[in-house]
């Protein structure tokens, strides 16, 4: 479970995230929807302790994130909104690099690469240097990272960006079959088509604020409009 308090975070005279409250809850995917510059990127840099915030708290599995960061972590895998491969590494080398941060190696280690490779389909690639990649193949391997220690708590920034019909369609069963073995997973999307068809509850963002929280039939009722899109533009308008 991932479960935001009143939080704050301001840069400058801009206040980015105000007063932001949601729970993400296991066996739900939730979906931050909002405009540009609404506050998304940042409440997620929050959740995973990369920016610290100016009032309320973040928290992942009841854990403090401020307070303690790297057990926090452990319980979450973040896709982020830029992938910043290391170019000169392989696919493997990359993966590897980041389950060392959870302390696996080994035997262990082999093991948790090759059931990721088996499960994003990455054969052709895991061997390869990562510079040239293509996005979808830069994808596989932000998406490996984030699972490579099986985390609880799964969450993604505008992760259909850029991907072809295949590559969604292997996301879309891949975070469907993390919600139903019970797994939190939040993420933002600008995709309305797929925000509705895969999240059970979404969380409205418009600066900085949160203005709706349900599932997205819910909206779509409350507003008297006849999509996801236009119930959207209804609320931030």
């Amino acid at each position: 479970m991932i479960r935001v308090e009143n939080l704050f975070k301001s840069f400058k005279d801009v206040k980015a995230v105000n007063d932001v409250t949601f729970t993400a809850r296991d066996g739900e995917i939730t979906t931050l929807l909002g405009a540009n510059g609404s506050g998304k990127s940042t409440t997620m840099r929050a959740i995973s302790g990369v920016i610290k915030v100016n009032g309320g708290a973040a928290y992942v599995n009841d854990i403090h994130v401020a307070k303690t960061p790297v057990k926090a972590r452990k319980q979450l895998g973040v896709f982020p909104d830029q992938f910043g491969l290391y170019r000169r590494l392989s696919a493997r080398e990359e993966i590897a690099y980041f389950a060392g941060f959870h302390g696996i190696k080994g035997a262990s280690l082999n093991k948790a690469i090759d059931d990721v490779v088996a499960l994003l389909n990455m054969e052709d690639i895991i061997d390869r240097k990562t510079e040239g990649f293509s996005q979808g193949q830069r994808m596989k391997i932000a998406l490996a990272r984030a699972l490579i220690h099986n985390p609880k708590n799964l969450m993604l920034d505008e992760p259909a960006r850029g991907l072809d019909v295949m590559n969604i369609r292997l996301l879309r069963q891949i975070l469907q079959e993390r919600r139903n073995a019970g797994h939190c997973i939040l993420m933002s999307s600008h995709v309305m088509a797929e925000v509705h068809e895969l999240s059970d509850r979404v969380v409205i963002i418009d600066h900085g604020a949160i203005i709706a929280d349900a599932t997205p039939d819910a909206l779509v009722a409350q507003t008297g409009t006849a999509s996801l899109e236009d119930a959207f533009v209804a609320l931030i308008s």
